[in-house]
């Protein structure tokens, strides 16, 4: 089967970016899944940047009045004067097709649009230091953005140690870049080899009926903007076997807490919340906004051992607790799908969980969740 032409290689990554599936984009252009896959998975499903001309390159159209110059005698001096180009430039252009006699145009510019490609160094390839550090945090499990952040704070003064996210991705994904291990992509929080438009939706599940729910439209707004700590968001998070781990995130801080669940059973799943919120300084949670799972159906038991209003979420609404969910993002790079959650003592659920409390965020100003709670229990001592 003939390869794909540059024209046809631009509409895959023109799809690919809008999110549209390997076998789609291959239906589109009448060819095999594996033909599309060996575009884009060299470059980790990062696009390459569109190539355009150097404004101090000789276009197609000058090449072509050398080409006619040449046929009629002129010399390269005469071209360079009725080009605006300097006699040097000109020769150099025809000298390196072959001669006056050798010499066309429309070869001539594609090899030096062919030649144009050379690669370019990587910023972390010159700085091995820098390369240094960001290797040993992501080797943490700090994703490319918190990394990027911190060396922005930390290193404020010192150009050399500063590199952007997007530089560190690539650095991963993109094999001829080979800068960082490409092991280190293990520690990423969503551990995929290709990087895409996230564009897929997800629809959420029916629901059972919660006798007394308080929607979270009664909530109050000052837990709504984050204006005052102690209102938090929680979940379930699901993994194999109908295992599941419940989790909690303050809103203003990101402070998580992880607490194992026997099943999914109501009365099982208030008794361990309430052990846990007990646990917590006095007055550090006064509200808990939750899905809309029937695990917590037993939500005025809950409500009366804490103290602890709960609200609930629009019926498929995960975004009305979008620090939760974000937090649930994060777990999946310690529990992948799949993964046996009733097999994980709460000490394993208390490491996972204070490693992203000292992991620094952007909301935070590159803080860490941790620091931001101690915060906010220093200030009501």
């Amino acid at each position: 089967m003939r390869r794909l032409s540059s024209a046809e290689i631009a509409d895959v990554w023109v799809r690919w970016q809008r999110g549209e599936p390997l076998r789609v984009i291959a239906r589109a252009l009448t060819r095999r899944p594996g033909a599309i896959w060996h575009v884009v998975q060299p470059r980790g499903g990062i696009a390459p940047r569109p190539r355009c001309r150097a404004a101090r390159t000789l276009t197609r159209e000058e090449r072509e009045e050398i080409s006619r110059g040449l046929a009629q005698g002129l010399s390269l001096r005469a071209l360079g004067r009725h080009l605006g180009r300097a006699p040097s430039t000109i020769s150099r252009e025809v000298a390196h097709q072959g001669g006056r006699w050798r010499y066309r145009a429309a070869a001539a510019d594609a090899c030096a649009w062919q030649t144009a490609r050379r690669p370019k160094a990587c910023r972390l390839a010159g700085l091995p230091r820098l390369r240094r550090v960001v290797a040993r945090k992501l080797a943490a499990d700090w994703s490319p953005q918190q990394i990027a952040g911190w060396l922005r704070v930390t290193y404020a003064e010192d150009p050399t140690m500063q590199v952007s996210h997007e530089t560190i991705y690539r650095s991963l994904f993109v094999q001829s870049r080979g800068v960082l291990n490409h092991a280190l992509r293990a520690h990423l929080r969503r551990r995929k080899a290709l990087r895409r438009a996230r564009t897929a939706t997800r629809t959420g599940q029916q629901r059972g009926q919660i006798v007394d729910a308080v929607s979270i439209r009664d909530r109050p707004a000052e837990v709504a903007d984050r204006a005052v700590p102690g209102h938090w968001e929680g979940d379930l998070l699901t993994g194999a076997g109908a295992s599941h781990v419940a989790t909690l995130v303050e809103r203003q801080s990101r402070y998580v807490l992880l607490v194992k669940v026997p099943s999914k059973e109501t009365a099982r799943v208030v008794r361990a919340l309430t052990r846990t919120v007990k646990t917590l300084p006095r007055g550090l949670m006064a509200s808990l906004t939750w899905d809309r799972g029937t695990e917590l159906a037993a939500h005025r038991r809950f409500t009366l051992a804490t103290d602890v209003r709960v609200y609930f979420c629009d019926p498929q609404s995960p975004w009305q607790r979008g620090s939760n969910e974000n937090t649930n993002g994060l777990l999946r790079q310690y529990f992948p799908p799949g993964t046996d959650l009733s097999a994980l003592s709460q000490r394993q659920l208390n490491a996972v969980a204070r490693r992203l409390n000292t992991r620094p965020r952007k909301t935070l100003g590159y803080r860490t969740p941790a620091a931001a709670l101690a915060t906010i229990v220093a200030s009501t001592v």
